[in-house]
């Protein structure tokens, strides 16, 4: 009731706070002055009262005479007992007290004195004398307060009710209708643990399923709806005053037994007060409960027979939090034992009567209350004499209960209560109690109706209509208590809720709302803690269909009106809908119409009316999903949401929500969602679901399965009824291999859909089984089949009758062999040896798959095909090709065939002969057949094949067998080539051997000889030793391999790190890469240095036979295998492989056990050349041993060639492994090891560390030492110290260089003296130049002193870091100061002139960056440089200079390193300065090779002299102050600006070289639209190269803004074409060709030019013709302007066709016949192509001179080019032909104008 708008009502105080009388609004009949009105008296009941303070003033009880109000600075609940109170107080409080009740009991005893008819009228007059008797009582009276939310505050203890339970979050019903949340984090800290690490294990294992955490969590199992709960108010958020809106309102809660039981000390908790407690554990007895109480270690401990019957014990989970009554505690005091009982814990009889202190009674807790005051509104009573008690209008029972509490109550007397909040904020401390039965009891307020008694939702649901409802009680300003029918449970309705608009005031007796008076009404809430439904008597409220989301029902049909569109980066996303008041939903954007909508928004807009369905509702989130597709509205099927509405068959329409590869999933109502499988989306087979539906398609579904326990529903477009019983008999008789007729339905490029002639089934005849032909034949027997037409002679290939699919075949082959009963089906079917027809299914590169009827299939394998097949791309072989094979392999175990093509004229395909099978050819006269063949016998071979392992060879045509390579030889010696030991045999070459066994391929096993298989071959032998007569040698076994001995081995293959290796057939071992070779450099590529079949000699290490594994080593005899720490010795030198690299060391792995680092030092020699980064990992590396540790199992490994190869070998850096091989004095170098606040620990070698201390690391001062070292960086050094260990060194130059220079100081500085230097840092007023060679000194440059002319800021001249020469003009050694110039005149006599040029005098003297000494290098090297013509810095000189002196104004820049930054093309503007003409090219070149010649030494008086401000010397600009000088003088140039870029670019400064860009921009004239274009355009070109795709385009856009729109898209084209960018060149000419298509054929002209020659897609260009002309119109300029240029390009273009390009002009020439000039094109097109085709110019050139429109002069022109042109390609006669040609065409030309001359002199002669 928080809503409600009480005054005087439930949550109000009495009607006046200054009224002394008890009631606070009395009734018409209690008036204290009868002249006044009755609304009068309610407007005014402190006027009433004023009689009363005629009452004598030892009777009037005053507010400090009741109780004392304690200090401000005292707490309300003081702990520990003690009270706020003295004992002055408490006994002025007994007095008062008992007058109080004296009083009250002589008033009782006067009313029963009156007789039995007039009793109520005399006690209504005794409450009125007694009211007027009564002196007002003061402002600090008690109040009577109901709970709302402005009297919550934080800290605030409320008992309430769980009315609702979320995944996150509890809600709890407070008094008065107040609602708060309780997070799932603030309900104990036992769950919020478990949150914590259910949440650290998500983070560890994120295979988890999320259900399962959730699962963790819920809070339905902690909690149940009812359940009476101490709440502790941690915050109240009132947001109604900045959100519009209805006040948004939230409280929150905490269960935390740490917050809730807040107040509360150890000698409170006492039998009868109540605790909330938290499961800690649960015990076989009982529960371990937290009770968590202040500066206590008390424990809780709830026992199994004190739980509630009611609470499950599912629900006692650690973490579950439940309010617990004391019943005593534990002898030694720790334990206090509690109850959930409800006898004890909802006995109101069972206050805490031991308690000491107020702090015992917390809300939930009862309490025995002396009633102190009582008014209509209320009760106002004392707990334990002291403490005020409240109850409201609503827990009094005066209100919903209609109670009389001046008859029910007497003042003095006692009730029981129990207390349900506090209130902190209270001037006075109080509590709030009640005294409803449900309250008392704890328990749930149940009803009555119609003699059902349940729980008061069950009978009256929320948003019930209750017909009649009567006014049982009218609260004026507040609203009104009325009976709904149901038994024990009261409504009400506030005041807002009377009637539609606002309502004053309402009245008992006048009035539509008078007492007794009855309304409908409708539902709209339960107040479950005060145990009260909500009602609303507004008409809009009863009309209006839904109240709430959870009243919507799914799947109804609803109006409503649009609310709001909602717009995403895709368009229109959706709409919102409102449905109802204050309910809206969105309408998803699949769900807008059946079909998708172009431009929906078109279609929708705010306000207006639709007719939607619901799809779906979700009242947790608040949300409502509809839908407006008229499928779904207008359906008639009834809308299925679960699992209980499905039945097998039920049609009912759905949307599909998702299309996968193999269905698509489908969304029907609420959360129900189906499958549909491709199989079933449709009779005719469907390869792409994707192709056939879309997402948001609305789809009509049958129901074929559904498992509600697995959540799985398969439905399927295909209607059941349409394939009755009679079609699934038909199907299920029908056989695989039948023949059948059927009717043409349907046709496709892949398939012909036919219907069976008996049956009505349908059926698909695949295209590629039309014909046994090829794939041109087919296609012709396609075009001859048309629909209707009737197919004799069909073979049913496969039948599915789950997916009721059949699959024919029209193939000649496979119908005779069905009709001859040869069709094969199944494996079972098949014989060996028997040839059948079927069809290739699919081609492997080793292998095709062969299918036969019933999807049965067999392998074709490549070796079993013609050797000419074998070679072919995909075996000369296609799909669904017909072919003819024979079985060569049958295993019906696991249903495989293998098959072979049958022989051929040229070759006979060989099979495994039969047991019983004779011998074809037999080498060996005793061998009739393969029965012959014994184990052990000498017989002869022939050599069929030499593979790396094996000998192929036979015993007869049909008997075959191989030979393994450890069966040839029995030793090393006999071994002629060990990498290819089976080089010395040939194909057809007789040998003898000896038959050990079979070889099973398929397993490489021995297996008997009756065990022969398809798969198996004789497994054979020609080693001499098995050649020998009498018995076979016993084949080697694991089992009798001894460790060392030797063996005979042949690889077989190699893995990454091992060698696998064959001793016989069937006994193989493997090598690790450590112990195959003891030259490790066969150890970097095992695959090169050990091929497969190459033989070795190894010795074997370790045997498990159990394990059937084998260790060999191919090492000589003595090496170390399987090195241990206790083998391994100092200076050994053994190989490794490299297992880890990082920048600091490598991981070397000696053996299994073994490993090592390889730190910097130990690398190399020369320290510049150890990098660890150099190696790889699993390198083999050769290392020695410098150190071992065995104890602790380390070892300390080098790399250094003086160690592992020879010691003779230089050493750069010695290698020190101990502190004493050092002595002072020594100059070393290291690798820094750490940089820390002290100085630099560097490493000297192994385990010795050397100090540099800061002072010792440079003679100059470093501010930033730290920036100039960084770990492994290599230094040197002299060592300062040696002793007790500590070595000391200094990096200081002066003490470790010989030919040290010292450092200038200021007092080696003199007047007049050239230094140079770096400008340190430039100011307004001058430069502070850095001395080179100096301690740190320091000089300024005044601006005075830097050019000749006067400069007003230094900053524009030069920059921090800029090399620099100057002279010293004055030293000051007492003030430290330097003053030195730049000006050029003072280094005018300076003798050395090639140290530096100096062109321009008013400029510094700045250096460039290289060696300057030879003017000549420089200038011959600038190949690479850009070049930049000084247009505008250009002067004439007067003096008559030749041109080489012009020249110097080419300035060429530094050279550009050869492995630097290519110039960029800036699409039409080159940044290699390829834009500069020849000639100025010419001038650079003579101007770098005569201007040294040129050089004069004059000095120039100061009256003559000229600003050359924007010169530099010959070099060209050297730094940014050089470009920064010359841009001085020419702003406008965009060459300059480039240039400067690519100087930036050169550096590597992608940030300096876009801002120089921005610059140039803001800088160029607005009028140089020209230099400003180029800049915008190599802007562009830098962003492309080196920029992002989101850089690009922000310069892109900007440049549009600022130039030529169309040029710049042009201009970018340009660039990505010249980058590569493919992709983004079509996409940037396709968004050209819808900006300017219609205006410019350029575009179109430039698109196509791409796709021809760089896209190399002359058919796109093609396409692109009518685009254009489409696009463009039919005006004839742009006609003309286009078509002629595509023409061109049929000609120019390498993939175009002349023959297009000559039909393209043919249709111009023959529209345009008076355009001469097309001709002349053509003629250009057909004459520059280098294979132009004489007869084709000449019919040209002949058709040219007969157009009737040809002008003499044309005619001239066209007979001169005919002329030249048989000049060079043709003879004296066809010369002769062109000109009597010509002269033909110049007389007939004549005789037309003469008789055009004569008709118009006709002519004029007729008019005179």
């Amino acid at each position: 009731m928080s809503l409600l708008k009480r005054k005087e009502g439930p949550d109000g105080a009495s009607a006046s706070s200054k009224s002394a009388r008890p009631t606070s609004e009395p009734r018409p009949s209690k008036r204290a002055k009868p002249s006044e009105s009755a609304k009068d008296d309610k407007k005014k009941p402190v006027k009433a009262a004023k009689p009363e303070s005629s009452k004598p003033e030892s009777l009037a009880p005053t507010a400090t005479s009741v109780v004392s109000r304690p200090k401000e600075e005292e707490p309300l609940f003081p702990r520990g007992g003690a009270s706020i109170l003295t004992p002055l107080e408490h006994k002025q409080i007994q007095i008062q007290a008992r007058n109080d009740v004296l009083f009250e009991q002589d008033a009782g005893e006067a009313g029963k004195k009156t007789s039995k008819a007039t009793t109520k009228q005399k006690k209504k007059k005794s409450k009125g004398d007694e009211a007027s008797t009564k002196p007002a009582r003061d402002e600090d009276a008690v109040k009577i307060e109901g709970l709302n939310f402005k009297r919550l505050v934080k800290g605030s203890l409320v008992l309430g009710t769980i009315c609702a339970i979320n995944q996150l979050d509890v809600a709890v019903a407070l008094p008065n209708n107040l609602i708060g949340h309780v997070s799932i984090t603030a309900i104990s800290d036992s769950l919020t643990s478990q949150l914590h690490a259910d949440a650290a294990a998500d983070d560890d294992d994120a295979d988890d399923d999320a259900e399962d955490n959730e699962d963790d969590v819920d809070l339905k199992s902690h909690f149940r709806i009812g359940q009476f709960v101490r709440a502790y108010v941690v915050s109240t958020v009132d947001e109604s005053s900045t959100a519009p809106g209805k006040p948004k309102r939230r409280i929150e809660l905490s269960l935390q037994p740490a917050l809730t039981n807040s107040g509360t000390s150890e000698q409170d908790v006492v039998e009868g007060s109540t605790l909330m407690a938290s499961v800690v554990s649960v015990e076989d007895h009982g529960f371990v409960m937290d009770i968590d109480v202040a500066d206590s270690t008390l424990r809780g401990f709830l026992p199994r027979k004190q739980l509630d019957e009611s609470i499950p014990d599912e629900n006692m989970q650690p973490g579950s939090v439940l309010l617990c009554i004391v019943t005593g505690k534990s002898a030694n005091g720790k334990v206090a034992q509690l109850s959930t009982l409800a006898g004890k814990l909802g006995n109101a009889s069972n206050p805490p009567t031991a308690a000491t202190n107020i702090d015992s009674f917390l809300p939930g807790t009862a309490a025995d209350i002396l009633i102190a005051d009582i008014s209509q509104h209320g009760l106002v009573g004392k707990l334990m004499g002291s403490l005020d008690v409240t109850a409201d209008l609503v827990h009094s029972g005066a209100g919903p209960d209609g109670v009389d509490l001046e008859e029910k109550y007497k003042v003095g007397s006692r009730l029981k209560a129990r207390v349900i909040c506090t209130f902190p904020a209270a001037k006075r401390p109080k509590l709030g109690i009640s005294v409803l039965p449900h309250i008392l009891s704890l328990k749930p307020k149940t009803g009555t109706k119609d003699g059902q008694q349940a729980l008061p939702l069950q009978l009256l649901p929320h948003s019930a209509l209750v017909e009649a409802c009567t006014v049982r009680r009218v609260e004026p300003e507040i609203g009104l208590y009325v009976d709904v029918g149901v038994d024990g449970v009261p409504g009400f309705v506030h005041i807002s809720h009377v009637k539609d608009g606002k309502v004053d005031s309402l009245f008992e007796n006048s009035g539509p709302y008078k007492l007794d008076s009855v309304h409908p009404s409708r539902v709209i809430g339960y107040d479950s803690f005060d145990g009260m439904f909500l009602l609303s008597f507004e008409k809009h409220i009863l009309d209006q269909p839904f109240l709430r989301i959870e009243d919507i029902p799914i799947g109804a049909v609803v109006p409503g009106i649009v609310e709001k569109l909602v717009i995403n980066e895709d368009g229109l996303g959706g709409l919102v809908v409102n449905i109802a008041d204050g309910i809206s939903g969105l309408v998803p954007e699949m769900h807008l119409a059946d079909v998708h909508l172009q431009h929906p928004e078109k279609k929708f807009r705010e306000g207006m009316k639709v007719k939607v369905r619901v799809l779906s509702t979700n009242p947790a989130r608040r949300q409502v999903r509809l839908t407006l597709k008229k499928t779904l509205v207008n359906s008639d099927a009834p809308p299925i949401q679960s699992y209980d509405e499905l039945s097998i068959g039920l049609q009912a329409p759905g949307t599909i929500v998702n299309v996968l590869q193999h269905g698509a999933i489908v969304q029907f109502y609420g959360r129900l969602r189906g499958f549909l499988p491709v199989s079933e989306m449709s009779e005719a087979y469907i390869q792409d679901p994707k192709e056939h539906f879309r997402v948001g398609q609305s789809v009509s579904v049958f129901v074929i399965s559904f498992d509600p326990d697995a959540s799985r529903l398969i439905v399927s477009c295909k209607d059941p009824s349409a394939f009755g019983l009679e079609k699934q008999l038909t199907l299920k008789k029908l056989e695989i291999g039948d023949l059948v007729s059927a009717k043409v339905t349907q046709k496709t490029e892949d398939d012909v859909f036919v219907e069976l002639a008996d049956g009505s089934l349908k059926a698909i005849l695949p295209v590629g089984h039309l014909t046994d032909k090829s794939v041109s034949k087919t296609q012709s027997a396609l075009k001859k089949i048309h629909v209707g037409q009737t197919l004799p002679e069909l073979v049913v290939l496969e039948k599915n009758e789950s997916r009721r699919s059949i699959t024919l075949s029209q193939k000649p082959s496979l119908v005779k062999a069905s009709k001859e009963g040869k069709l094969l089906s199944t494996v079972e079917g098949a014989r060996l040896g028997d040839t059948v027809p079927g069809f290739i299914r699919h081609i492997t590169p080793t292998a095709a798959f062969v299918q036969f009827a019933g999807k049965q299939t067999a392998l074709l394998p490549r070796s079993m095909m013609p050797r000419d097949m074998q070679t072919k791309l995909d075996f000369g072989l296609h799909k669904l090709q017909s072919l003819l094979v024979k079985i060569a392999s049958i295993d019906k175990e696991l249903g495989r065939l293998v098959v072979s093509m049958p022989p051929t004229d040229e070759e006979e395909v060989k099979t495994p002969a039969k047991a019983s099978e004779k011998a074809v050819n037999s080498l060996d006269a005793s061998i009739a057949s393969v029965e012959d063949v014994s184990i052990g016998m000498l017989t002869k071979a022939r050599v069929v094949s030499v593979k790396d392992t094996q000998l192929n060879v036979e015993l007869a045509d049909n008997i075959q067998g191989r030979i393994d390579i450890s069966q040839v030889s029995d030793n090393w010696d006999e071994i002629l080539d060990p990498k290819k030991p089976l080089g010395q045999f040939r194909p057809k070459q007789i040998v003898r051997v000896r038959v050990l066994g079979v070889h099973d391929a398929r397993n490489h096993r021995f297996l008997p000889i009756s065990h022969r298989s398809s798969h198996s071959v004789l497994e054979l032998s020609t080693r001499p030793s098995d050649l020998k007569d009498g018995a076979a040698p016993e084949p080697l076994s694991l089992e009798k391999i001894q460790v060392e001995s030797t063996h005979l081995g042949f690889v077989n293959n190699v893995a990454g790190n091992h060698l696998w290796v064959n001793l016989t057939p069937n006994v193989r071992g493997r090598i690790n890469v450590m112990e195959a070779s003891d030259d490790l450099s066969q150890l970097k590529d095992l695959a090169e240095s050990f091929p497969v079949g190459s033989a070795l000699r190894v010795r074997v290490l370790a045997v498990d036979p159990s394990n059937r594994r084998l260790d060999l080593s191919a090492r000589t005899p003595g090496a170390a295998y399987d090195l241990t720490w206790d083998k391994i010795e100092k200076d050994m030198v053994l190989p490794g492989r490299v297992t880890k690299v990082n920048d600091r060391q490598l991981m070397v792995k000696l053996s299994e056990s073994v490993a090592g680092p390889v730190h910097m030092v130990d690398i190399a020699d020369d320290y510049d050349e150890a990098n660890p980064l150099a190696h790889s990992k699993n390198e083999i590396v050769r290392v020695a041993v410098v150190e071992v540790d065995k104890s602790n199992k380390k070892v300390r490994l080098s790399m250094r060639p003086s160690r592992v190869l020879n010691s003779a070998l230089p050493v750069k850096d010695q290698e020190i492994t101990k502190v004493e091989t050092l002595k002072a004095g020594d100059i070393v170098r290291a690798f820094v090891k750490n940089v820390s606040d002290k100085g630099l620990f560097v490493l000297l070698g192994g385990d010795v560390t050397a100090l540099v201390q800061i002072r010792n690391l440079a003679d100059s001062y470093l501010k930033e030492w730290k920036e100039h070292f960084q770990v492994d960086q290599v230094v040197k050094g002299r060592v300062v110290s040696v002793a007790d260990g500590r070595i000391e060194m200094s990096l200081k130059p002066s003490v470790v260089d010989k030919d040290y220079v010292p450092l200038l100081t200021i007092s080696d500085l003199k007047e007049g003296q050239v230094i140079t230097g770096k400008v340190r840092k430039a100011e307004e007023f001058g430069a502070f130049i850095e001395i080179d060679g100096s301690a740190n000194l320091s000089g300024l440059c005044h601006r005075s002193e830097m050019a000749e002319k006067p400069v007003k800021d230094a900053r524009t001249l030069y920059n921090a870091g800029d090399r620099v020469k100057a002279i010293v003009l004055k030293v000051d050694a007492k003030l430290k100061r330097i003053n030195l110039s730049l000006k050029p005149s003072y280094f005018d006599d300076d003798g050395d002139e090639d140290s530096m040029d100096l062109d321009g005098e008013d400029n510094g003297a700045a250096l460039d960056s290289g060696d300057d000494s030879d003017v000549d290098s420089h200038m011959s090297d600038a190949g690479g440089a850009v070049l930049i013509t000084g247009t505008d810095n250009m002067q004439d000189d007067s003096n008559g200079e030749d041109d080489d002196d012009d020249a110097d104004n080419d300035v060429a820049m530094g050279e550009t390193p050869a492995d630097g930054l290519a110039g960029l093309d800036a699409g039409g503007f080159d940044w290699s300065a390829s834009a500069v003409d020849a000639d100025a090219d010419t001038k650079g070149a003579n101007a770098s090779t005569d201007a040294p010649a040129k050089k004069t030494k004059k000095r120039r008086e100061p009256e003559i002299q000229v600003d050359r401000t924007a010169e530099l010397d010959t070099h060209g600009p050297q730094t940014s102050s050089d470009y920064e000088r010359l841009l001085l003088g020419q702003p406008d140039s965009s060459q300059l600006w480039i240039a400067y870029m690519a100087f930036q670019m050169q550096v590597s400064e992608l940030a300096s070289a876009r801002q120089v860009a921005e610059r140039a921009i803001k800088t160029i004239s607005m009028k140089e639209e020209t230099e400003k274009l180029n800049v915008w355009i190599a802007y562009l070109n830098l962003e492309v190269a080196y920029g992002t795709s989101e850089t690009v385009d922000d310069v892109f856009q900007r440049a549009c803004t600022y130039n030529d729109e169309q040029e710049v898209y042009e201009r970018l084209a340009s660039i990505y074409i010249q980058s590569g960018k493919q992709r983004k060149v079509e996409d940037l000419f396709e968004k050209m060709l819808k900006k300017f298509g219609s205006k410019s054929p350029d575009v179109w002209i430039n698109y196509a030019h791409f796709l021809h020659t760089t896209a190399n897609s002359p058919d796109r260009a093609r396409a692109l013709l009518k685009r254009a002309t489409q696009s463009l119109g039919t005006q004839t300029h742009m006609y003309l302007a286009l078509m002629p240029k595509f023409a061109a390009l049929e000609f120019r273009s390498p993939n175009g066709d002349r023959d297009q390009g000559r039909s393209l002009f043919e249709s111009l020439l023959a529209n345009y016949p008076k355009k001469f000039d097309l001709w002349n094109q053509l003629l250009d097109l057909e004459t520059s192509v280098g294979t132009a085709d004489p007869a084709v110019v000449r019919d040209l050139f002949e058709r040219g001179s007969k157009v009737k429109s040809l002008k003499p002069k044309q005619a001239k022109a066209w007979f001169r080019r005919w002329a030249a042109f048989e000049e060079e390609k043709g003879d004296a006669k066809s010369r002769e032909r062109v000109s009597a040609k010509a002269q033909d065409w110049a007389r007939t030309a004549g005789e037309k104008k003469r008789t055009a001359t004569a008709q118009a002199d006709n002519a004029s002669d007729d008019d005179e």
